[in-house]
């Protein structure tokens, strides 16, 4: 029968004081000595942000060319797109703007909402989640 070998790593176990297995770990990493450690990898959870749609509603007062100017300044339309949306709110009283997550959603309502204000405008509007 073979005896079972063991390494002494310290003075202290050379005299026999006990000592918690953490700190023969740490012990032996801080020396350089044998150890061993896993390494993982974590893949981080992302979760998407919500979107919203902004939305101009119709009314009887805000002129069509304002409108227009409206969606080239603050939704970046060229003159042809922004004219088909004004028409769209104009038939169907209520038109999409565009699609952002919930901060510049409701910083373009905003800017919207003043600008119209500013100019004595009814214009509305708002923002859905979509």
């Amino acid at each position: 029968m073979t005896t079972p070998v063991r390494h002494i790593s310290s003075a202290s176990e050379k005299l026999g004081a006990p000592r918690a297995a953490d700190d023969d770990r740490k012990r032996r990493n801080d020396q350089g000595g044998p150890g061993t450690a896993v390494i993982t990898k974590t893949k981080p959870q992302v979760k998407k942000p919500s979107f919203y749609r902004v939305l101009l509603l119709n009314d009887d007062y805000t002129p069509m060319e304002f409108v227009v100017h409206v969606l080239e300044r603050f939704f970046n339309k060229d003159r042809e797109a922004a004219t088909r949306i004004m028409l769209h709110v104009h038939h169907h009283g209520i038109g999409e703007c565009g699609i952002y997550t919930y901060e510049v959603a409701e910083t373009k309502v905003t800017q919207v909402m003043d600008f119209a204000r500013k100019h004595q405008h009814p214009l509305q509007c708002v923002m859905e989640k979509k």
